[in-house]
């Protein structure tokens, strides 16, 4: 792979003391960060193998975007009108056309998303979905890194959650033995909602064997809590806390409707962390907003997510960031209760913590592995600032990501894809979408 120096940025480190570098530089070898450093100490370019000048962009780590859903870019405009974040809305909209889709609509609609992920700066992602073994890979011909989350939906049906949990087992098993850029997980849909009791105490007993975690939905709308209120008296996280479910790793979506009790259930848990997905909360018409400012004021880590584009419509991190910084002020009422330095936090460390990734990527130190972006502010919108990060969150798009490294490796060069040309992937993604929606339309005749 080599060794390869980037010189002349401003750097954006994201390490423990959110150290900056005007005119800085980072080096890495074989996919491993080298050095990282300030103008003065930069190395001799005639010792690398290949020297990016990058005056006028700032280099930083890699997006990480903490929940998707990557196949569901088939659904993209196809929710209008419904909330997604209730049961109903996601049934008649999603849960429908779903039952049409065949694992050979996966592949290529995986590879678009990965796809625009790359080209806005994201370089790890947390999926949940059907069908891992096609997501992992499509992921896996992208380049990318990502935590993908075998997504079990039972609805009241117990021996299709005994077939989807060995399903799930098998997938992990057989991730186990992959590169490394693809790490497996369990993906209980939502707890209460269409996951039973039974179901979730065997999916921890299976997640405990093999030392991965849990992915899931919880506190997105009015059913996630009506079960455990009529049964305990509870909300589901505190039931889910009595049944030993918050002992391991969990890493929970959305988190609207949190109590004071449930927030004191995440910061007593040893590796909890919560997705917060602002623009498709925003989007869905819920009034709750997730609590960013008392979770963080509690200890616990939250990291940034889109969600699926149903929801969201689109991948950019960046905006993500924006907006997560908007819906706080308009939560607390008060301006700017997250620093833009903490939201590229959430949008790069906290993400990396989240997924138990933190030793390897998230921020640029020497030794990690080199998940790196480039990002170029020398046009219009930009100009001199004292606060580069309030500059790339509230003046910044993804459309500005000019290269992108996972590993070292260079995935994205001048905005153009290296692996694969996007052309190619639009154009299969095309015949995948419009036989996919065919399908739906001819089953929707039958019924």
């Amino acid at each position: 792979m080599g060794s390869t120096l980037l010189c002349n940025a401003t750097v954006l480190t994201v390490d423990s003391g959110n150290a900056v570098y005007s005119g800085g530089w980072v080096s890495f070898v074989d996919g491993r960060i080298t050095g990282v450093g300030a103008a003065e100490t930069c190395p001799r370019g005639a010792d690398f193998d290949q020297v990016h000048d990058l005056a006028g962009h700032i280099v930083m780590p890699g997006l990480v975007n903490a929940h998707t859903h990557s196949a569901m870019i088939l659904f993209r405009g196809r929710s209008e009108g419904q909330s997604l974040l209730t049961m109903e809305g996601w049934y008649n909209s999603i849960r429908e056309p779903e039952l049409s889709l065949v694992s050979s609509d996966i592949g290529p609609a995986v590879a678009l998303s990965c796809a625009e992920m790359a080209l806005s700066g994201t370089t790890t992602f947390c999926d949940q979905y059907f069908f891992a073994e096609e997501i992992a890979a499509a992921v896996k011909d992208a380049g990318l890194r990502a935590v993908i989350a075998y997504g079990i939906v039972q609805l009241g049906d117990k021996e299709r959650g005994e077939e989807e949990l060995a399903k799930a087992t098998d997938f992990l098993r057989q991730q186990r033995s992959a590169d490394g850029r693809v790490i497996p997980w369990f993906g209980p849909h939502a707890p209460y909602v269409d996951n039973t009791e039974d179901l979730l105490l065997a999916e921890v007993a299976v997640a405990n064997e093999f030392g991965v975690g849990l992915h899931l939905h919880m506190a997105c709308g009015p059913e996630d809590n009506e079960e455990t209120e009529r049964r305990y008296g509870t909300t589901a996280a505190v039931a889910l806390e009595k049944l030993g479910f918050f002992n391991g790793r969990i890493h929970a979506a959305h988190c609207l409707d949190l109590s004071p009790e449930d927030i004191a259930v995440f910061a007593r848990a040893p590796h909890a962390s919560i997705s917060h997905n602002a623009t498709a909360g925003l989007r869905s018409g819920r009034e709750g907003i997730c609590p960013v400012v008392d979770l963080k004021a509690a200890g616990v880590t939250v990291a940034l997510g889109t969600d699926n584009v149903a929801a969201n419509n689109g991948y950019d991190m960046i905006n993500e960031m924006r907006v997560a910084g908007l819906v706080a002020s308009h939560r607390e009422r008060t301006a700017q209760p997250i620093s833009s330095a903490e939201l590229v936090r959430m949008a790069t460390i906290e993400g990396a913590k989240a997924l138990g990734l933190a030793s390897e990527i998230g921020s640029l130190e020497v030794g990690k592995a080199a998940d790196i972006i480039a990002i170029d502010i020398s046009g219009a919108g930009y100009s001199e600032t004292p606060d580069i990060e309030t500059l790339l969150v509230y003046s910044g798009s993804g459309r500005d990501v000019r290269h992108v490294f996972v590993a070292g490796e260079q995935l994205v060069q001048d905005r153009q894809l290296l692996r694969r040309p996007l052309s190619e992937i639009r154009a299969e993604y095309s015949n995948t979408y419009r036989d996919f929606w065919d399908r739906v339309a001819a089953a929707r005749k039958v019924a």
